[in-house]
């Protein structure tokens, strides 16, 4: 028995196991594709507007409240609390679905929801603090594969047995429940960390990774597999872990942990090519977030699920199996992203607005389900571009300090829009007209990197002229 329990706590396999078993069940949830039909039908019987207007808006608040503070606890008590209070708020949450009724309740189910992604950071450190830095390029992959391969059966298997099997929205919740269930019992099995990225670094005897092990682990930090872009800004290495005295108090080792990430903030934004890459993943992920929290709506609205046959699992499954394809390619593309990227990114950008606007002029579902497609499509191959791009001038700490800040002002973001485009406080715009306005949004992302690609294309022209010029003369 001891030797079995040595042999998991120095075994890189066994959390490796229990973290991606968390990640599927609390992945695999086979209701999420139609939760939109479950709340305007005979089991909720809310209106589309009550849906649309006064519910899925509380997720959004919710989220921005609890992320800045989850994510320092999270560190701070080493992940696996964090892991099961996200159990606990996946079990409450459909619980809620279940058994409860009315407008009221169904805004604490999306509080109880916000608190659920807010948590989603512990599941992608907890794995770095637990094995060695020679296994996270491979782990990473097992983490980030399984929960795509979780969330397309979850839509395949929704979509056959509503089709199929004739199974109630209820009945797919309940399964759904079982899922997270099993995901919460997985976390209680998890070997607790030692260590954690910024308030439990090991001594700074330790040597830190190189600028190539780095870039090996965070390249891959979707299982799409490494880049071959070894480049690496030597002044990003991160910051050095400083020596912990014994009799520190607490709250000045906090607030010296608050310092040391607004210092590495001020360094990771003064590079103009991180800038310019991050600006774009907080604008399209708020956008990106916002299309994906209102889309069921779009569908039902097109095709009542009341009197249509609804699709939604189908086309979540293949979108995902897009994105994931999609963002599979960049690792076999060769391309100078630093001259290239600006363009790609308004090109790009132009395609996912022409995908919203078609589903705001069409009144055809499959043409909102084909524009949606390729909405998704071109969203992943971007914002795996924008990862590597960060990621390789970075050490894990910046990158993963700089990840949770873009998608903090993209969630600050998200919540303007929010406020102002579907609240029923705000302008509460129909569904139809919101995507409007996030397709004349997305055209706005795309008119400034095009703009800002087309001077720098310039720039280099006149700048080789110049150089051709002076050669001529010499």
């Amino acid at each position: 028995m001891d030797c079995w329990k040595g042999a998991v706590g120095h075994s890189w396999i066994y959390p490796t196991l229990i973290i991606c078993a968390n990640g599927f069940f609390s992945t695999m949830r086979p209701s999420e594709s139609f939760l939109t039909p479950y709340l305007t039908g005979p089991d909720k019987n809310l209106t589309i507007e009550e849906v649309t207007n006064q519910i899925f808006p509380v997720w959004t608040y919710s989220y921005l409240a609890l992320l800045f503070p989850v994510f320092l606890i999270t560190d701070y008590v080493r992940y696996k609390p964090v892991l099961l209070l996200q159990g606990v708020s996946f079990i409450v949450t459909w619980l809620l679905l279940l058994f409860a009724h009315g407008l009221v309740a169904m805004q604490v189910v999306e509080f109880f929801y916000g608190m659920v992604t807010a948590t989603e950071v512990a599941y992608y450190a907890y794995i770095y603090s637990v094995v060695s830095t020679d296994h996270y390029q491979r782990v990473t992959s097992y983490c980030r594969s399984i929960t795509l391969v979780a969330a397309t059966v979850a839509a395949v298997l929704g979509q056959l047995l509503v089709s199929l099997a004739d199974v109630s929205y209820f009945h797919l919740n309940a399964i759904t429940l079982a899922s997270v269930s099993l995901a919460f019992v997985c976390s209680f099995f998890l070997p607790m960390p030692q260590k954690s990225m910024f308030f439990h670094r090991k001594d700074a005897s330790e040597t830190p990774p190189g600028p190539d092990k780095v870039v090996a682990t965070l390249g891959s930090d979707s299982p799409w597999g490494s880049q071959e872009d070894k480049s690496s800004v030597s002044a990003d290495r991160g910051p050095t872990p400083e020596p912990q005295a014994d009799n520190a108090k607490p709250q000045h080792h906090v607030l010296r942990v608050l310092v040391q990430l607004s210092k590495d903030l001020r360094d990771c934004y003064s590079s103009r090519k991180l800038l310019y890459w991050s600006l774009w993943w907080a604008l399209a992920t708020a956008g990106f977030n916002q299309v994906l929290n209102y889309i069921q709506v779009l569908w039902d609205f097109r095709a009542p699920s009341h009197s249509s046959a609804v699709y939604n699992g189908a086309v979540e499954a293949i979108a995902t199996f897009l994105g994931s394809a999609t963002a599979m390619a960049v690792g076999y593309v060769k391309v100078n992203w630093d001259l290239s990227g600006e363009l790609a990114l308004g090109i790009f950008s132009a395609m996912d607005a022409g995908s919203l606007f078609l589903m705001h002029f069409t009144d055809n579902i499959w043409a909102c389900y084909a524009g949606y497609l390729a909405f998704k499509a071109c969203y992943m191959l971007l914002i795996t571009i924008a990862t590597f791009q960060i990621a390789v001038n970075l050490s894990m700490e910046r990158y993963a300090l700089m990840f949770g800040f873009n998608n903090f002002v993209a969630l600050v973001i998200q919540t303007v829009l929010t406020v102002v485009v579907v609240d029923s406080r705000g302008l509460g715009l129909g569904i139809s007209t919101q995507f409007l306005i996030y397709g004349s949004y997305f055209a706005f992302i795309a008119g400034i990197f095009l703009i800002r690609s087309t001077y720098t294309i310039i720039s280099i022209k006149c700048r080789n002229t110049s150089v051709a010029g002076e050669n001529t003369h010499h």
